[in-house]
């Protein structure tokens, strides 16, 4: 039987949020195909031995009802048995139907506002695989090799950080002033060593960050692909920064996560046990949405800091 799940995210932390699902599937039916809107995802998985293939499409292709019959075709190579969406999405659900699988599994099409990614995505699996008390976190395959690999540039002798100051948004970032003093403070408490997350194109905001360390304890991952990014971060001790990728790596590979939350719902970082978010002094986390945008500052590097020698001690 061959089962397919459609994650309708670009965000490759989006859906790494959904793994957990994606497995429980895979424990019912053997290992899945995962269709996704995400280029990363696959680099993500191709240790997993309950994904069996994950297959990127470009979403921008997909948006008119006039391209329903691309999609279909899309779905229809491969053949699925069943196919389960993770999102209110009539036209997939039509494509869907249009590639003659036998059982589509949907998201409900009228319930698309203040969605909430974990509560939604619980529900549903619960829902279709008839099961109880479904989990929300799940642990990330990382074969030996590559994590003996990823040991060759981890300093074993620091209390090894993974800062997060990369996002997809300006209005998600804590600024790297902020990420600036903090490593600044930390590195005159004990011996840490910090790996700078964030994309290619924000190299800038990295190097930045370096060369205002008074410590040669920073290095960038700006030009790491996913695949080696990946293993370093499970052999960290902590992430600490934005709602990236990285603090659902971290989560998934049993590690701290502290999330700094400023316009990002709190829906993306309480499903796991390894994740502490920390907001604005004085602010409602229920509030927190993404057109809030709070301040950089209205996050203080002291409440960063005591929160990490907190977890750290």
């Amino acid at each position: 039987m061959k089962i397919g799940v459609f994650l309708n995210y670009v965000g490759l932390g989006s859906n790494l949020l959904h793994l957990c699902y994606c497995h429980e599937i895979a424990k019912k039916y053997g290992p899945i195909t995962i269709i996704t809107l995400c280029e990363n995802l696959k680099m993500a998985l191709e240790d997993d031995p309950l994904i069996k293939n994950v297959i990127f499409i470009e979403g921008k292709k997909y948006r008119r009802l006039i391209d329903l019959i691309e999609l279909s075709k899309k779905l229809k190579i491969n053949s699925f048995n069943k196919l389960y969406i993770f999102y209110p999405s009539i036209r997939t659900y039509l494509a869907a139907k249009l590639a003659n699988i036998k059982e589509v599994y949907s998201y409900s099409f009228f319930k698309k506002k203040k969605l909430h990614l974990v509560h939604a995505a619980k529900e549903f699996t619960e829902r279709y695989l008839k099961i109880n008390n479904c989990p929300t976190e799940t642990n990330l395959f990382i074969k030996d090799h590559k994590k003996e690999i990823a040991k060759k540039s981890i300093n074993q002798n620091s209390f090894n950080i993974i800062v997060g100051a990369g996002s997809s948004g300006p209005t998600t970032k804590w600024g790297e002033k902020n990420y600036i003093d903090l490593i600044n403070k930390l590195n005159l408490n004990d011996n840490y060593f910090f790996y700078i997350l964030c994309g290619p194109n924000e190299k800038s905001l990295s190097d930045k960050i370096i060369s205002n360390i008074n410590k040669k304890n920073c290095i960038s991952l700006a030009n790491k692909k996913i695949s080696e990014i990946i293993p370093l971060i499970s052999l960290c001790r902590m992430y600490v920064g934005n709602d990236s990728f990285g603090q659902h790596v971290s989560s998934q590979c049993n590690i701290p996560s502290l999330i700094l939350l400023l316009d990002t719902p709190k829906a993306y970082s309480d499903y796991s046990k390894n994740q502490y978010q920390i907001i604005p002094e004085g602010e409602n986390i229920n509030m927190i949405e993404h057109n809030t945008a709070f301040e950089p500052s209205s996050i203080t590097v002291d409440q960063v800091y005591k929160k990490i020698l907190e977890l750290k001690n």
